[in-house]
């Protein structure tokens, strides 16, 4: 098992319509004005752009993402990430009833070297705190809904 090696996913019921959702997850530059945990957002071109987020556990993580697909119709928006954390991130919009779903899913690996050397005995509060602030995220982007 690669200790450095991790699998997300994060399922977010939002009280809005797919379109308006996805408007708002397609603008990343927009994210720290309702995720707390991504402090920065810096725009390279119309594609890519360096993030640098920081959550519980007190160490900033930098990583360039970079748009792989874009696909309003399926609902999809999928970046390559490079940098602290390499590997895969992907939103997925889909319609649930009278709300939205949104799906995150991410499979990346840690090349921080701090993260690296406490690999193991970390893993566990290193997950935690991704669902932390996958957690703030969702009750930020609904705050954020709420007032569009």
């Amino acid at each position: 098992m690669d200790w450095n090696h991790y699998r997300f996913r994060s399922l977010w019921v939002l009280p809005a319509p797919p379109g308006t959702v996805y408007d708002v997850l397609e603008r990343p530059e927009d994210y720290p004005r309702w995720w707390p945990q991504v402090r920065e957002v810096t725009r390279l071109d119309d594609t890519t752009g360096v993030f640098r987020i920081r959550s519980v556990v007190p160490y900033d993580m930098s990583f360039t993402a970079r748009e792989v697909r874009r696909d309003r119709a399926a609902g999809v928006l999928e970046t390559s990430l490079s940098g602290d954390i390499e590997g895969r991130a992907r939103w997925t919009v889909l319609p649930r009833g009278t709300s939205t779903l949104a799906r995150y899913d991410q499979t990346v690996t840690v090349h921080k070297p701090l993260l690296r050397r406490l690999a193991v005995p970390g893993r566990p509060v290193f997950r935690a705190n991704h669902a932390l602030m996958m957690r703030s995220g969702r009750r930020g982007l609904l705050r954020h809904l709420r007032a569009v």
